[in-house]
């Protein structure tokens, strides 16, 4: 439960990063960028783990 919770607050914070941005945004801000990469990997790590636990 606490990693869907993680998960949520990842998701939730970068959608307040990009907030009423468009796409040139990620090519000009760098610090949104890096920003949302770190909330992807969050994301990505916590599915991996959890594919990882239900495999045989």
């Amino acid at each position: 439960m606490t990693q869907l919770r993680h998960m949520r607050d990842a998701v939730v914070e970068a959608r307040g990063f990009v907030g009423d941005r468009n796409r040139n945004a990620l090519d000009t801000d760098r610090m949104l960028t890096l920003a949302l990469v770190k909330d992807i990997e969050i994301i990505g790590e916590i599915v991996d783990v959890g594919c990882v636990r239900r495999s045989p």
